[in-house]
């Protein structure tokens, strides 16, 4: 009678790695693409390939590569956007495997994604508009929206630049985390009587070969007597969130305080405009409550810098900035991806015969993420692990009992 085998398996990690090759690619190649000659990097014949029924496996399922077992060559699949699929991040990478059978071998492939200047610095507004009374001191500031570039490196935003320059002119200021604070610098007096509007250019400006740029349109409504602008009580307010926060939690609480009376003394708050659709996430209200009105994913970003603008009724202003850090928790499950496995064996298969091939992924971070794998007890099989994320159940001794299948990782073990 045939006897079928039903096995139990959680995951823990130990660092082996079967095979190993790295390639490196621009970005926004032709689908069909040669990536790389994977049998000549790895030392295999082609007719392996072949015989071994070789194939791609990849934990997040993203399908870019694929394998041409008659050429023995990686191809791209399809066209890839750098910014599409890594957004800031560096370096960015797509991480597969190759798995082989008869006998069973696997290989682990990573093909960074270089960035190329595709992309122009972008503001979110085309225009931005002043009410700036005649009275403002001369070094009075005015917040300016910063541009985005999707970017990075020496393709990323460089550099800004403000025309006319008669009233005003550009003050650019290098922050810790990589950002340019700018800012418009009132130079000359206004006169209202002589000119009532203003308008200037602000442009932004990449590194890139050739130059890409975007700009926005500044208009200044000239007003009457505003002495004193607002200041921030902190230029940069820190606080953390748990990301599954319900809509309507207070992240923080930002203050700014000005000098003048009656309503040139009213303070007002906003989350300053900008590409990274933060201001769809964070609100402010006019107490200067920082309300969470989106959704946010630790997976998907570890933190979030908001910019605050606090201005008064005369159009003068100061900007702040609060840095969420988000808390990870464990809401997401680990998942055991079986590579190959075999529906029998010989009774007298040697010890540490390869049984089946699995992967395990947890996208949690740290300790949530961590994963541990193990057997039901009194059963002849062990776990051996191929690579950081990969697994083999082996033969430990002569089968007499089923093992049963369960997993669990590391936050919910005791």
């Amino acid at each position: 009678m045939r006897r079928q085998v039903l096995f139990f398996i959680s995951i823990f990690y130990i660092g082996y790695v079967v095979g190993q090759v790295s390639y490196s690619i621009p970005e926004e190649m032709p689908k069909g693409s040669v990536v790389g000659n994977i049998a000549r990097d790895l030392g295999i014949d082609v007719r392996r390939l072949k015989s071994g029924k070789s194939r791609i496996f990849t934990s997040d399922s993203a399908e870019y590569i694929e394998l041409s077992r008659e050429r023995g060559v990686l191809l791209l699949k399809e066209r890839i956007d750098r910014e599409s699929l890594c957004r800031q991040t560096t370096p960015c990478a797509l991480h597969l495997q190759i798995i082989l059978e008869n006998p069973m071998e696997l290989f682990r492939i990573t093909v960074e994604i270089t960035d190329i200047n595709d992309n122009s610095p972008s503001f979110k507004n085309d225009e931005k508009r002043f009410e700036i009374s005649e009275s403002a001191v001369t070094g009075s500031k005015f917040v300016l929206e910063r541009a985005v570039d999707a970017d990075i490196g020496i393709n990323g935003l460089k550099n800004y630049s403000l025309r006319p320059t008669d009233n005003f002119v550009l003050k650019i200021e290098n922050q810790a985390d990589g950002q340019k604070k700018v800012e418009m610098v009132l130079q000359k007096p206004l006169d209202r009587e002589k000119e009532e509007q203003i308008s200037l250019l602000l442009n932004a400006v990449d590194g890139g070969d050739p130059q890409m740029s975007g700009t926005v349109k500044i208009y200044v409504t000239v007003l009457d007597v505003n002495d004193n602008a607002p200041v921030f009580t902190k230029s940069v307010y820190k606080a953390t969130i748990a990301e599954n926060s319900q809509k309507g939690t207070t992240v923080t609480t930002v203050s700014a305080s000005d000098a003048d009376k009656g309503t040139n003394g009213d303070v007002s708050y906003l989350v300053s405009a900008t590409m990274d659709s933060v201001s769809d996430i964070f609100t402010v209200n006019q107490n200067g409550e920082v309300i969470l009105v989106g959704e946010v994913d630790f997976e998907k970003a570890k933190y979030y810098q908001i910019d605050i603008e606090a201005k008064d009724s005369g159009g003068l202003s100061d900007s702040s900035k609060v840095i969420v850090d988000v808390i990870d928790i464990n809401d997401n499950e680990p998942v055991i991806s079986i590579l190959s496995k075999s529906d029998s064996i010989p009774e007298n298969s040697p010890h540490n015969t390869v049984i089946v091939m699995f992967s395990v992924y947890d996208s949690d971070s740290s300790n949530n993420g961590q994963v541990n794998c193990r057997l039901n007890s009194n059963i002849p099989f062990t776990i051996t692990a191929a690579s950081n994320d990969f697994y083999s159940l082996v033969t430990d001794k002569r089968a007499d009992n089923g093992p049963q299948f369960y997993r669990n990782d590391a936050a919910d073990t005791e």
